[in-house]
Formats: structure tokens, sequence, C-alpha cells
């Protein structure tokens, strides 16, 4: 399996199109598309054009819907369940966290290799 980037982005970032998406998680944009069909909890705008954009909320989402279905081995009906178990709400705080270390920590690698 190829490697993945299973970091949260910490570009700040408002929006992403589906090729982000799936550039993240080294799949394909039709299986963003069709997890996009498949659960509710993912709600991606869309630009004039038809284009879906999705948000740092719907990211996370993904991040879950990945790790239960292709590293856990969940069908989509398990994941959809442990969604309903473990919304993303419950884990917000300890992934904001996260992220702000990802950015601390960025920033410092960046400022060690600047002098």
């Amino acid at each position: 399996m190829a490697e993945n980037n299973m970091e949260p982005k910490a570009d700040g970032k408002l929006f992403y199109t589906i090729g982000e998406v799936a550039a993240m998680f080294n799949v394909n944009t039709s299986l963003i598309r069709f997890w996009d069909k498949e659960f509710e909890a993912i709600s991606p705008r869309r630009n004039r054009k038809g284009n879906r954009l999705f948000t740092p909320t719907d990211v996370a989402y993904f991040h879950k819907i990945y790790h239960w279905v292709k590293e856990e081995g969940y069908t989509l009906q398990g994941a959809k369940d442990k969604l309903k178990e473990k919304p993303l709400a419950a884990d917000t705080a300890e992934e904001e966290l996260l992220q702000r270390l990802h950015r601390v920590r960025k920033f410092l690698t960046d400022l060690k290799e600047s002098l």
C-alpha cells in the first residue's frame, strides 16, 4: 500500500477540492465522491460550477472513515454505525490540540532550518 499523509492539515484553508482530499488519503476522487454520497455527516459546499468544496470538518470525517474502512477493515455499514457511536464532536478538542501541536512543530522545524 502506498504511503498516505494522515497528519491533519495545518495550512488554515477553509475549503479543499475533491482532488486535494483524494491526495490527502492517496485514493481516487471516485472514492471520495462515493463516501460523500454514503455518509450523511459529510456535507460539502458547491461552487458555481457545481464542484464539491470540503471543509476541514469534512476532512476529519474522511479521516475517521478512511481509518475504519481501509485500515481497520470495517464495512461501510460498520463505519456508519461507528460514526453514530462516536461522533466527531467527541474528538474535536483532542483534534484541535493535535492540529495546534503540528503547527508548532512545523514552525519550530522551519525556524531550525532557517538558522
